[in-house]
């Protein structure tokens, strides 16, 4: 009888690690470090592994898949999906379409290694990450998505110490835009309705922005009047009754989201303030909701079919092994009755 012909999971146990590790090591994947290498190597050499080429070829192949991964929000439906990274899909099918691409699309995975779900196993040949929740909670399983190799872009705030490949708006811009508006309608106290710290990167520099503008307007701003909110109209809503509650004066608000916005404009309604005559009111993302919301909502339009078309592209591009850049994309102010 032949002897049987040793495989990469005999390596594997001989090695002491994982069959996905001796698969990547022998593939020259540069997730793998040298000293791992070599000691698989060695194992492969002592069993008198050799590698078949062309099933190794089939194994290199691309699935000519991308995977959408969505980070489950709270929202008023079912969906449990942010309505603005809706608003990109048709654009990423699109895009995937054009470059001969298909699309698939499931919730993030709390596993430790979704490269195994996705890339490894040749679901997907790469990954595009929408939403993240706390970034500061998020932030370690993106260092392990780099370490291990995986080909992935994301959704967020462009800039130094960002994690991967990020796409992103002018958030910054978009804070500017929304204060110099508020100030130039005559509003002197002007209410900021979501995050300011690191866990939040997106609305945090929103409310960089709106400082800005405030400081080179020589308008100095009461911190009082800075509320936490969530991107929900509940949250929008509570943080109204918050300000009033408190008895604070505010005769604007610019909410870091249209949903915040919207939430807020109904406690103002409900407790007798007009919009915009008692107070105005600006929010970001330019939602479809934000045209039907009563008044209709100014706003800080981010471009949802660019945003989509460049995560896809820049993804596609990291795949052919190409060096991509973080992309900061404008935003546009959009002026309705609100304010």
């Amino acid at each position: 009888m032949s002897q049987r012909r040793p495989t990469s999971f005999d390596i594997a146990a001989l090695a002491g690690v994982s069959q996905p590790t001796v698969s990547r090591a022998l593939s020259g994947n540069p997730s793998v470090s040298e000293e791992t290498r070599k000691r698989v190597l060695a194992a492969a050499r002592q069993l008198h592994y050799t590698v078949d080429k062309n099933a190794s070829g089939l194994r290199r192949q691309h699935s000519r898949t991308l995977a959408l991964l969505f980070f489950e929000d709270p929202t008023p439906d079912e969906s449990l999906i942010n309505p603005f990274y809706l608003a990109m899909l048709g654009p990423m099918t699109r895009a995937c379409a054009r470059a001969g691409f298909d699309l698939l699309i499931s919730f993030q995975q709390l596993s430790g290694d979704w490269h195994v779900d996705y890339e490894d196993s040749r679901k997907a040949d790469g990954i595009i990450l929408l939403g993240y929740g706390d970034y500061t909670v998020a932030r370690p399983r993106l260092e392990q998505l780099v370490r291990q190799g995986t080909h992935f872009v994301r959704w967020g705030a462009p800039g130094s110490g960002q994690v991967g490949n990020t796409i992103g708006s002018d958030n910054v811009q978009g804070g500017v835009l929304a204060a110099r508006h508020l100030v130039e309608r005559g509003r002197r106290r002007i209410a900021f309705l979501g995050g300011a710290s690191d866990n939040s990167p997106e609305f945090r520099d929103r409310y960089r922005g709106f400082r800005q503008a405030l400081t080179d307007a020589g308008m100095s701003f009461d911190e009082a009047l800075r509320i936490d909110a969530d991107p929900t109209e509940e949250s929008g809503r509570q943080a109204v009754e918050e300000l009033i509650t408190k008895g604070l004066s505010f005769d604007a608000i610019f909410a870091a989201s249209d949903l915040t916005a919207i939430g807020a404009m109904r406690a103002l309604h409900v407790a007798g303030r007009t919009t915009p005559g008692d107070v105005a009111v600006v929010g970001f993302d330019n939602l479809a909701a934000s045209r039907m919301a009563e008044p209709s909502l100014t706003t800080i339009a981010q471009d949802t079919r660019l945003a989509g078309e460049t995560l896809v592209e820049t993804l596609i591009a990291t795949i052919a092994g190409q060096v991509a850049q973080d992309v900061l994309l404008p935003v546009q102010l959009i002026v309705r009755q609100s304010s």
